[in-house]
């Protein structure tokens, strides 16, 4: 999965929730992106995504576990800890994209 593939299947833009003036979460129709210091660290995607493969899926890019800051936001988006988030890496419950920043 590409950076633009996973971006196209977000949907309509709804609206921006400005955490911090470095942190936002934007919302769209079928998912939120978490957005920190201008990059992309999460995808969450929602039931009604078009993409069966991505319904309730999360995809990290590579600034995931970027800073203290980013982790902090990160955690709180996820509801969980890192290890939490690593481990679901590891077993495939999350993608992890590269290029995806």
């Amino acid at each position: 999965m590409t950076k633009t593939y996973l971006l196209s299947q977000l949907g309509e833009f709804q609206e921006v929730g400005i955490i911090n003036q470095n942190n936002c979460k934007i919302f769209f129709e079928y998912g939120v992106v978490l957005q920190s210091y201008n990059k992309i660290i999460a995808i969450k995607y929602n039931s009604r995504v078009k993409d069966k493969n991505l319904k309730y899926k999360v995809v990290l890019g590579r600034y995931y576990k970027y800073s203290k800051t980013v982790s902090k936001y990160r955690n709180k988006f996820l509801e969980e800890t890192l290890k939490q988030t690593e481990n679901k890496l590891a077993n495939n419950t999350y993608i992890y994209i590269y290029e995806l920043q």
